[in-house]
């Protein structure tokens, strides 16, 4: 089964696509270590830190933490430090909801600011995603979203936990694969990528587009359809892509105040087929670099 490599050159770790990071781990071993990493940085540079736990006891956070040799107890008294559980906080009321989420870290990174801190580390358990939460549909839509929205804008720093042991391996890989960084243990190829851009609006999707992963694809399309630019696909890497998943996108893009096409780069023969095939997605989809 092919795997995700590590990239060569990590992303600088104050740039937006050095700040948030899928963080896959099987054990409480790696999950310890991968916590004390976070944190012990956070203090030593000066940041505000949250803990938002999912299934782990908060007291059990703090107290691996006390055991890596942190002060936790005294991180929490300053108001440098807390933890948190995610049903009583982002989760609480109607569930899930990616634009409600997307305004808290800009309150929340605004309050870490006003007391003095530099900038603002969290570190989310994403468990609840696998479970029947109102709005986990959403959450590949809200990953996706971030980067532009959010990293390209605040000073936060999020590292999203992903528990293999309480996880679907393919939904591990669909949610770790639209992270621009990963840290941990290596994650099956999804069938269909989908990620954002480092560089501009716009997302890439790489694989297999078709009925099969027709979530990733609408996840895809709501962030289309809701972006504030206008948003690029990259498909260079995409080897199928069936006609329904076009229509989806087109949509998305033509729903759009203005209506404006789609615009794809580096258009792959699944597409230039499709639009021989049917003449009239021309004018609901704009190629550059046909």
């Amino acid at each position: 089964m092919p795997v995700a490599r590590r990239a060569a050159a990590r992303p600088e770790p104050d740039s937006p696509e050095g700040r948030h990071s899928s963080v896959v781990f099987s054990d409480d071993r790696q999950w310890a270590e991968h916590l004390g990493v976070f944190v012990r940085s956070g203090l030593e540079r000066g940041e505000q830190i949250q803990y938002f736990a999912d299934t782990t006891a908060p007291e059990r956070v703090l107290r691996a933490l006390t055991e890596a040799g942190i002060d936790a107890a005294g991180a929490v008294t300053r108001g440098q430090l807390s933890v948190s559980v995610a049903a009583q906080t982002y989760l609480a009321g109607s569930g899930f909801d990616p634009d409600t989420m997307i305004g808290l870290w800009f309150d929340a990174a605004e309050a870490a600011s006003a007391s003095g801190y530099r900038g603002l580390r969290v570190i989310g358990e994403m468990s609840w995603g696998a479970r029947d939460v109102a709005g986990a549909d959403r959450l590949l839509e809200y990953e996706l979203r971030v980067h532009e929205e959010v990293f390209a804008h605040v000073p936060l720093t999020a590292w999203c936990f992903y528990d293999r042991r309480l996880m679907a391996d393919a939904y591990v890989s669909v949610l770790a694969s639209a992270h621009l960084t990963h840290r941990g243990e290596p994650y099956a190829v999804p069938a269909l990528r989908v990620a954002p851009l480092a560089d501009r609006p716009g997302l890439l999707m790489s694989g297999s587009a078709g009925y099969d992963t027709r979530d990733a694809v609408a996840a895809a399309a709501a962030v289309i359809s809701g972006a504030a630019a206008r948003t690029e696909l990259d498909l260079a890497d995409l080897r199928h892509l069936d006609a329904a998943s076009l229509v989806v996108l087109a949509d998305a893009a033509a729903g759009r105040p203005g209506g404006t096409p789609l615009k794809v780069r580096q258009a792959p023969s699944p597409l230039r087929r499709l639009l021989q095939l049917f003449p009239e997605l021309d004018s609901v989809v704009e190629v550059v670099d046909r």
